[in-house]
């Protein structure tokens, strides 16, 4: 079977600087800051996120009394894909069906899952060691995958559900390997992308003591990648999904077709379980697969890279490396920038919501901005888009995503040509 093309017809967004695509994007541009001070952080060492404002679940159509019972990943998640969704014109059941459920999919991960739910019965547990007043529902609201299967349920997607988990790097994955299940034919369309809820303190508590926080208590300079003053990531929250669809698919009942994705690269470090290999070349390794497979052509394209771009010493160091192997003196002409500078690292949603800054900044030829970058690190000599979008005639977009445990990906997209 020849492989098939695939598309993106759908995205949608629940993030710090925006709840709907629209204003994400248009934030990004402008450059526009969603972290801020964090009461319930007044306790602990780090008093920042990038945590997502005034979220209300029932106005995407989630009942009350579901809404009480679920944790915010869950929520999240459920809201990006009604939007993204909505915007595909996929509908899996009634008179007006254009696709069969058994063909419709849904690849949504999380990072860490229900962290809020699960810290919040172990405290019950501690209180009460019989467990008495353990909700039945602490299961089935605390698992990772239950994301993907509400999103499976109010989408009535029947066909491959599957929820990865590679900390920093799951919803790249997610896209990634969607891409494929439909490139070979296992589906016709795909929901796929991430979400996570991790800033509760017992989140912030773990990662600042693993040093990967930073320590700033002004959220105007605390995401700070590729700067020389940066001190560690933010942490984000929010959700990120794109809609994949074959594009035999997507022409046969008309679609809007926003993008083509590409190419898809997935490497491990095999290193260490919190560092990347500081050399750069598995990180490298991950980019040139989906180059490859996108046919980037350094004399013919324009290349806009949104970077894992994490504010970590090790990360952005190491990642700066991998485009220098990766793209040879190329490195040096690509537009890069980092998303997380305004809405701090959004764990497993992270590599969605950057996917879709990528083809957003495809479509319209700006590249967006890495705000803080007011003194970038020698070390970090590429052009990182300090500070102010940037218009350029791309044509070729890639994303990258670095996570915990090694786990490399990098997807690729292109305007959608005919």
């Amino acid at each position: 079977m020849e492989p098939k093309r695939v598309v993106i017809t759908g995205m949608g967004i629940i993030s710090s600087v925006g709840k709907d695509l629209n204003t994400y994007w248009s934030n990004l541009k402008a450059g526009v800051n969603g972290i801020a001070h964090v009461e319930e952080f007044k306790d602990v060492n780090v008093t920042i996120a990038g945590k997502v404002k005034d979220f209300d679940a029932e106005s995407y159509g989630m009942e009350k009394a579901f809404v009480r019972k679920q944790d915010n990943f869950v929520l999240f998640a459920i809201a990006a894909a009604k939007e993204a969704v909505e915007m595909s014109g996929l509908r899996s059941e009634g008179d007006d069906a254009n696709i069969d459920p058994f063909r419709l999919g849904v690849y949504v991960g999380s990072g860490i899952g229900g962290f809020e739910i699960q810290y919040r019965e172990t405290v019950k547990m501690i209180e009460e060691p019989s467990g008495r007043w353990i909700s039945p529902l602490f299961i089935p609201t605390m698992i990772s995958n239950i994301a993907a299967g509400h999103v499976a349920i109010r989408n009535n997607a029947k066909g491959p559900c599957l929820d990865i988990v590679t900390a920093c790097a799951t919803s790249s994955h997610c896209i990634g390997e969607a891409f494929r299940a439909i490139r070979h034919g296992y589906a016709d369309a795909i929901i796929a992308g991430g979400t996570e809820h991790a800033s509760i303190p017992l989140g912030v508590a773990g990662f600042a003591n693993a040093k990967a926080l930073s320590p700033s208590t002004d959220p105007d300079y605390a995401s700070l990648p590729f700067n020389a003053n940066r001190q560690g990531f933010v942490i984000g929250d929010g959700a990120g999904v794109l809609v994949l669809e074959s594009l035999d698919h997507a022409l046969a009942r008309g679609a809007n077709i926003l993008a083509e994705m590409v190419g898809y690269g997935n490497t491990c470090d095999a290193y260490h379980a919190t560092a990347p290999r500081p050399d750069g070349t598995t990180q490298a390794r991950a980019i040139e697969l989906a180059l490859q497979e996108a046919g980037f052509d350094p004399a013919k394209d324009e290349l806009y890279i949104n970077a894992h771009g994490t504010g970590t010493r090790l990360n952005d160091a190491a990642e700066t490396l991998a485009y220098k192997i990766a793209l040879g003196d190329f490195a040096y002409k690509a537009h890069i920038s980092s998303t997380k500078s305004m809405t701090g690292h959004m764990f497993g949603a992270a590599g969605t919501a950057e996917a879709i800054a990528t083809v957003m900044a495809l479509r319209e030829g700006i590249c967006p901005p890495t705000i803080h970058l007011d003194t970038p690190d020698p070390e970090c000599d590429l052009d990182y888009t300090p500070n102010v979008a940037v218009k350029a005639p791309i044509t070729l977009g890639i994303s990258d995503s670095l996570g915990f445990g090694g786990h490399d990906a990098c997807v690729a997209f292109r305007k959608y040509e005919g």
